[in-house]
């Protein structure tokens, strides 16, 4: 494929290696287009360069430094786009999604391009031990982790014969690969994350991933899949041996408006999350950017998401009443990201609060009602004391549903969520001009890029574009 280009890959990890640490032996290497992978990660040094390189790569704006978060609430019913705009993601607001769609295009560019980083350092030639097995597993998981968020957006994948994403486990720069199915790219997405769990050791903090992330990831794809039994086996381990805390409701404000990621001595809410500090990030393409009032502020809260949080509810102060100048007022400010400038927000992958809410649905649809409702009312009572559920069959799906919603409101979880449960997209509320997307429509999915079919003429485009 075009876009799996060495000379990238490889200037990528040598760039990240200058800004991580501009040794003399540094400018000693040779030319980044004569290096043979097996001699630019020849050591374990090399091996975690060539891995702070692809976690470089999953902070860009393309991928979880903006437009995977972006589309998974504005692409709902969550958020919408306010009347005065920098003219940022209008396509999905809209629904008007072509093949040239530029934020598609660089979703997909960018994730094989971190791809192709992974399995740089999954395939390098080193003798295993505890150092290189952990490096390799936190490969493993990212490549995983962007298996899985490809093939939930640019493919049917609640259908496993439908056509998936192609899988490249290697470099070939003559490949031109066809598309594998669902059922192939969630398979190789389980391996991963299979040998992710079994590989590593050592937690490093939440801006990398390690052992009980990789499950929690594994937990969440189980879900999508439908595999219930699976999804509750793998959210309970993480829930009962990982060692994480659940967030406090005495914490929840102060967690969101702290920038900085979990050290290695903290096992608290976040298993995972793509890193921002003031050095590296993506400056004002950052998340926060596009909702913060200090930013671009583009994105705004739907009246109908604030209406469903109690005013006991300590999520509810994370949603600020307000006006837009010249713009909507009422204006319902989301307030999860409060950081545009020093210190960016993080974006959170996976927390452990999702993993209760999956050990909840899991154990629902497994005909546990008692269980589902412990893990339900356990992450509820954090949110809002004066809540407890006590619903049973399809009311307690739809209950966790709900608390789906409101607890991951702004992280990027509604849009797939909606696609996983075959629900329509009803926008009740807001100044949306497309009130209701059919699951059926053509455009609940992403379209292949162009410039991709262009260059590879043996992989095919999703029906409807």
């Amino acid at each position: 494929m075009k876009r799996f280009n060495h000379k990238v890959l490889v200037l990528g990890v040598l760039i990240t290696s200058f800004l991580s640490s501009c040794k003399e032996s540094f400018l000693e290497l040779a030319p980044y287009t004569q290096v043979p992978n097996e001699a630019a990660v020849a050591t374990e040094a090399d091996l975690l360069v060539a891995l702070r390189g692809t976690y470089a790569q999953l902070r860009s704006a393309n991928l979880f430094g903006r437009t995977i978060p972006v589309i998974g609430d504005l692409g709902a019913d969550n958020v919408f786009l306010s009347s005065r705009n920098s003219g940022r993601y209008f396509a999905f607001d809209q629904y008007v999604i072509t093949t040239a769609n530029a934020d598609y295009e660089g979703f997909w560019n960018n994730a094989y391009t971190a791809i192709l980083r992974a399995n740089n350092v999954i395939n390098a030639k080193l003798a295993d031990n505890a150092n290189v097995n952990q490096i390799k597993g936190e490969a493993y998981a990212i490549r995983g982790l962007l298996y899985f968020n490809l093939v939930r957006s640019f493919a049917k994948s609640g259908d496993p014969a439908a056509e998936g994403v192609p899988i490249v486990l290697s470099y070939d720069p003559t490949l031109k690969p066809k598309r594998n199915t669902v059922q192939e790219v969630y398979t190789q997405i389980a391996a991963d994350l299979d040998k992710a769990y079994t590989s590593m050791t050592t937690y490093a903090g939440s801006a990398r991933l390690s052992k009980y992330a990789a499950r929690a990831l594994a937990a969440k794809v189980a879900l999508y899949q439908g595999d219930y039994a699976k999804a509750l086996t793998y959210a309970t381990d993480v829930i009962n041996n990982s060692g994480f805390s659940l967030l406090t409701s005495d914490k929840v404000l102060s967690y969101w408006a702290t920038p900085a990621s979990n050290a290695e001595t903290v096992k608290s809410e976040t298993l995972f999350e793509v890193s921002a500090d003031a050095t590296l990030n993506v400056g004002t393409d950052e998340l926060g950017y596009i909702y913060n009032q200090a930013g671009y502020g583009d994105l705004l809260a739907n009246e109908e998401l604030y209406k469903l949080y109690a005013d006991t509810d300590v999520r509810k102060k994370l949603i600020v009443v307000g006006s837009r100048a010249q713009a909507e007022n009422p204006a319902y400010i989301v307030n999860k990201y409060q950081n545009v400038s020093g210190d960016r927000d993080d974006k959170k992958v996976i927390r452990i609060s999702e993993v209760y809410l999956i050990a909840a649905e899991a154990s629902a649809r497994t005909n546990n009602e008692a269980d589902a409702l412990k893990y339900l009312n356990a992450l509820v009572k954090q949110r809002d004391a004066s809540l407890t559920y006590a619903s049973t069959g399809a009311a307690l799906i739809e209950d966790i549903i709900l608390e789906r919603r409101k607890e991951l409101a702004f992280e990027g979880d509604r849009y797939f969520d909606l696609n996983r449960l075959k629900r329509d997209v009803v926008r009740v509320g807001g100044k949306y001009s497309v009130r209701n997307i059919p699951f059926t429509s053509n455009f609940r999915i992403g379209p292949i890029p162009q410039t991709e079919r262009n260059a590879n003429p043996n992989i095919s485009q999703n029906p409807g574009y």
